[in-house]
């Protein structure tokens, strides 16, 4: 009968046609394989990989703090060239509170009471 498998057959694994059912199976456990060696490919990159990501997003952003203090330094360069002169020097020496030898510091207090109160007096405020 056309439908029908022997007793032999049976015992052998083979089918209608002449495969066997093992080619099959087998077909199975290699794509099986296949998929655990790429999940496990996977797995060992993923790590690398998320620690590279990673490390490039953290250079650039070590990069643009370079830049911006790059720019700061430039800058407090530049002041310092300005102000090696001598009078600047005494400029900031006062503007901290030094005193030449022999000067006397007064320490004045209350200066905006003081020019509120004279406004009042003249008449502006």
């Amino acid at each position: 009968m056309p439908g029908r498998v022997s007793a032999k057959a049976k015992t052998t694994g083979e089918r209608r046609g002449g495969r066997p059912a093992t080619r099959r199976s087998r077909r199975r456990l290699r794509l099986v394989w296949l998929l655990v060696l790429l999940a496990l490919a996977a797995y060992l990159y993923y790590r690398p990989l998320a620690s590279y990501v990673e490390t490039r997003r953290e250079l650039s952003a070590r990069q643009s703090e370079v830049t911006k203090l790059r720019a700061v330094q430039a800058a407090l360069e530049q002041q310092l060239a300005a102000s090696t002169s001598l009078e600047a020097t005494r400029r900031e020496a006062r503007r901290i509170g030094w005193v030449r030898p022999g000067e006397q510091l007064f320490v004045v207090k209350g200066i905006p009471a003081w020019r509120k109160a004279q406004r009042k007096v003249r008449g502006d405020g």
